[in-house]
């Protein structure tokens, strides 16, 4: 069985997805719901999920901690809140008190959208990442990867805090420009408090390059940086979609990452993600 550390799901007749724009993203705009996901999940072996932020809106985290509460699949949730507020604390024990409360796990802001590379070094946002740190959370990082220098910053400033980055800081697999990503990438694995998470290439990919061959020198240049110990999977479902189903997705990543030995494939698609989101 296996973990995928990497999933979100929306029903758009709640609220609207604002970032799906443009007939690129098109096929995305419907609901996607736990039990469109549930059976294709268990059919891969997956019997463990983490459920991750969408939208920055306050009542978004809310419902997932109680979709987790309802749903034995969902495991763990890396839930938003407004880090650059001053009340940060008191707002994650307010969401750790709620009902499913207990399967708050991480933070994640869109920080991929914000214009300032530096964004995550503001004083303001160190201050909110601290306050995730006392609360016994992670942090998952979404950004682009000329943002990850500011994230190796944040990380080194704050060695209390676990940073998780998702979709291995959203390489350039289509272009093959992978230098530049590749020592920044680097730089971050060389903190001891940092994970990241094989998830999301496939969309980075274009056709010619989301096969094993083409994913591969990314995969690679992850787990030497990282080691299998501290990289996790997921699936990135629904937005996988766009490229292939979950279930071919599932059987890519184990395609790629099919050279490891039996432990360092319990690592990657299990415990890694059991023990850094402490599901």
């Amino acid at each position: 069985m296996s973990v995928d550390a990497h999933h979100h799901v929306w029903d758009l007749t709640v609220r609207d997805q604002d970032w799906i724009r443009g007939p690129e993203l098109q096929p995305l705009r419907r609901n996607f719901t736990v039990a469109d996901l549930e059976p294709e999940a268990r059919a891969a072996g997956v019997d463990r999920t983490v459920l991750v932020q969408t939208v920055t809106v306050p009542e978004e985290t809310p419902e997932f901690l109680a979709l987790a509460a309802a749903h034995d699949l969902i495991a763990g949730v890396v839930g938003w809140t407004d880090l650059t507020r001053p009340g940060v604390a008191d707002e994650l024990a307010r969401l750790r008190a709620l009902p499913g409360g207990s399967y708050l796990k991480g933070i994640r802001h869109q920080v991929q959208g914000e214009p300032d590379p530096e964004w995550l070094l503001r004083p303001d946002v160190l201050r909110g990442l601290a306050a995730v740190a006392d609360a016994g959370l992670v942090y998952d990082l979404v950004v682009q990867p000329h943002q990850l220098p500011a994230c190796a910053a944040a990380a080194r400033s704050l060695p209390q805090l676990t940073f998780v980055l998702d979709h291995l800081g959203k390489p350039p697999i289509a272009s093959g420009d992978r230098a530049s990503w590749a020592a920044a990438l680097r730089a971050l694995a060389a903190l001891p408090n940092t994970v990241a998470k094989l998830s999301g290439l496939v969309t980075e990919a274009g056709p010619d390059t989301r096969n094993p061959a083409g994913l591969r020198p990314y995969v690679d240049t992850a787990l030497d940086a990282f080691g299998p110990a501290r990289l996790m999977t997921g699936s990135d479902w629904p937005v996988c979609t766009l490229a292939m189903s979950y279930t071919d997705v599932h059987a890519l990543t184990r395609e790629v990452t099919a050279g490891l030995g039996e432990a360092e494939r319990t690592a990657l698609f299990e415990t890694t993600a059991t023990r850094v989101y402490d599901l």
